[in-house]
This record gives C-alpha cells, structure tokens and sequence, in this order.
C-alpha cells in the first residue's frame, strides 16, 4: 500500500455512523482506497476506543486496527440539532452507512423513507444483527452469539475439545465485507439508474452464508457436521501434522495432487494404495493415512519441507503465529505491512495496477476533525462554536 496516489474510490463520500467492528471494517476498505469517509460518533465515542490494553494514547489497538485514513467527529443524533447537521451533510454525501437497532433512524424522523425522498442518489447501508422482521427482528447482534446460531461453533473444535468459537471475529469481519461489496454494487447500478438505493446486511444471514461446506453438505444428506478439529469433512489429508521442529499443514484437494505429494516424500506405494487411492477413500481411512504420513514428517524439518513441497506446486505451510507471518520474508516483499508516523497496520489486500491503495492518515482521535469537517460543510466558526456549547457537536469524549 502506498502512501501517495489517488484511489479507486477518490471523490466517494462516505458518512458513517458505525461503531464497534463490522462498518468501520467496511469503511476503511473504501478508506484505504481514497474514499473521503468522515466517521460520525457519538458523545460518547466508538466503545471499541476502549477495548484494550493495548492502547496509543487514550485508544485501543482493536479501535486503530480498523479506523485510519477516515476524519472523526463528535456529533449528538439523539438531539435535533445533531440530525440536522447530519442532514446537510447527506446533502452532499454518495452513502450513508450505519448499524443502529432497526428502527431508530425512523424513531428521529430520518428513517429510510425520508432519506430516499430527500437524497435520491443517496446509497443507504444498514448492518444489524438479524434484520428489521421475523421473530428476531431488531434483536442485538454478537459475533460469538452468530457465531453459536449458525452452526459455526458446533462445526468448530475436535471430539476433545468440544464445539469452540473461532478465534477471530469472522462474523463481523465477512458482514463488513459484504456490506462494502453491496455498496460497491448499488453504486455501479446507480450510474444506469441515476438513484441510489437502501441495502443491508445483517451478521445472521452473513453467518450462514460461509458455512460452506458444512450448508451445502447438510443439503445434500441430511447430516450436521461432525467435530473434526483442524480437519476437513471432505478433503484427506487436509490437516496439521507435526515435524521435527514445528507443525505444519498439509491440503490435497484432489487425487493428482495427492500422488504428487507421494511422490514429493518418497512414498508412492500410498497413491496406490487402495485404501487411499481416490479421495473418498482416504476419507473411510483417513486415520491409516494419517500414520503413514506423520511417520514421514517426523523426519523433517518444518521449514525446509514446505518450501520443497511449495516449489512443487504442493498445498503446505508451516503453521505460523501472528508475529511470525507479520515479518515473514514474503510478508516483507509484498508490503503487507505500512506505517506512517507511530502508526502500524496490515495493508489493503486489494491491489489495483493503477488505482493504488494508499495511506494517507493515522486513525483520528475522538472529535479530531470536528471543526475542519464542518467547516467544509459552510459552518462558520461562530456557528461551531454556538454547536458546540449546545452539546450538538464535541471534541471531547462525554463518558
């Protein structure tokens, strides 16, 4: 990711009025790609500037991870001045994006139907829990809690360690990801229409909609998955296997591959094997096969067998904490990490030839642009300064 250039989303203007993981996920994906998002907070802050140790300054790593190159302000939408500075800013805005409770833009008088009578071009984007109708309608929504409701967990863990949560927020993460798919699409359908549109995303139907295999499987014979710990309910091998120094992970994905791999180890006899010659077979004896291959491991070392195996055109990796991937050698080349000031982060994975992600600022403090923002926006000074001693707008956090 560069630090200078313009970006496939330079003049986008995005308003948003999210907090906690799912939408400031998906704002700075159109951050990082020159999008001008102006993160509108309540008096209170973003609860995630809290969400520490660790912290930079007053907020938290999990806040910074996932909040730079956007403007900050304080604003109070539960007064009527608050929303009347968010509608003259809408004035001139592409996409609203927020993750309120259903309803409560329509409890202010600003709900979906005045905006789309108001701001035709605007795209509306909601994240929730589980949408506005249906018996859970409105209900909060928690990663974990999505997590458990979608068969996630139940589909996570080993007969040993029983049903486990995934160790990231992917819930959240995957619903920032669709919510910033759907805008990119709703404003592709607005250069042929001319109007904007509302969408939403919610965690529940992001939940199901990645538990693939495990859906599809269920579809087609009835069955929930079992707990098969690092292992794949349809692939063999697919799974981690100890070395001499480190573990590593092994992924065929198809019968070539796997008497390749044979072949790569010195052991051919397994691809002719009948009880491991094709996939479904390996699955009836994965834990013959499971021996004969953690055999042959344990004689090697961690590192240079998944290099060998990977020049071969071989699924293997060793298996890497954070730290070590972050300073990989190939982690290095790509760039995958950019810094600017005492600010750390991972970079865009979206690499356009032309359009290069950049980054332009560190994640603002509470409030940081509050007065540069309105003034943008034909607030005088006096007007800020009558704004802010009503408690409309703050540049400090009200706790």
């Amino acid at each position: 990711m560069t630090n200078i250039g313009s970006g496939a989303m330079t003049g986008l203007r995005v308003i948003d009025l999210t907090r906690v993981l799912g939408g400031p996920y998906c704002t700075q994906i159109l951050a990082d790609h020159g999008a001008n998002v102006i993160k509108v907070e309540p008096p209170a802050g973003d609860e995630v500037r809290d969400w520490g140790p660790p912290f930079h300054g007053e907020d938290a790593a999990y806040f910074v991870g996932i909040n730079r190159n956007k403007r900050s302000i304080g604003l109070d939408l539960a007064s009527e001045g608050g929303r009347a500075v968010l509608m003259k800013m809408l004035e001139s805005a592409d996409v609203l994006i927020e993750n309120f409770k259903p309803g409560t833009l329509d409890k202010w008088g600003i709900g979906n139907d005045v905006l789309r009578a108001k701001f035709p071009r605007l795209v509306h984007c909601r994240i929730s829990g589980f949408g506005a109708d249906g018996p859970r309608g409105g209900n909060p929504g928690y990663d974990a809690i999505i997590q458990a409701m979608t068969g996630m967990i139940m589909a996570t863990g080993s007969p040993q360690s029983g049903p486990m949560r995934i160790g990231v927020p992917v819930v959240d993460i995957t619903t920032g990801l669709y919510a910033a798919i759907g805008i990119l699409m709703a404003l592709s359908e607005r250069q042929r229409s001319g109007k904007g549109q509302f969408l939403e995303t919610t965690l529940f139907e992001t939940g199901l909609s990645v538990m693939h295999p495990h859906a599809a499987n269920y579809f087609m014979h009835g069955k929930p998955p079992s707990l098969t710990g690092n292992e794949h309910p349809n692939l063999v091998p697919y799974a981690i296997f100890p070395t001499r120094t480190d573990n590593i992970f092994i992924g065929v994905g198809n019968d070539g591959t796997f008497r390749k791999l044979c072949k790569e180890i010195g052991k051919p006899d397994l691809a002719s094997d009948p009880r491991f010659a094709r996939n479904k077979d390996r699955i009836a004896n994965r834990d013959a096969l499971r021996t004969e291959l953690a055999a042959v491991f344990s004689q090697h070392d961690a590192e240079p067998l998944c290099d060998r195996l990977l020049a071969a055109g071989l699924p293997a990796g060793p298996v890497q904490s954070i730290d070590q991937a972050l300073t990989s050698a190939h982690a290095i080349h790509r760039g995958d990490v950019v810094e600017k000031d005492w600010y750390k982060g991972v970079a865009s994975p979206i690499r356009l030839s032309r359009s290069k992600p950049a980054l332009r600022n560190v994640p603002p403090t509470f409030g940081q642009h509050t007065a540069e923002v309105l003034a943008e926006f034909g607030y005088s000074t006096s007007e800020i300064e009558a704004l802010t001693a009503k408690g409309v707008i703050c540049t400090e956090r009200r706790r």
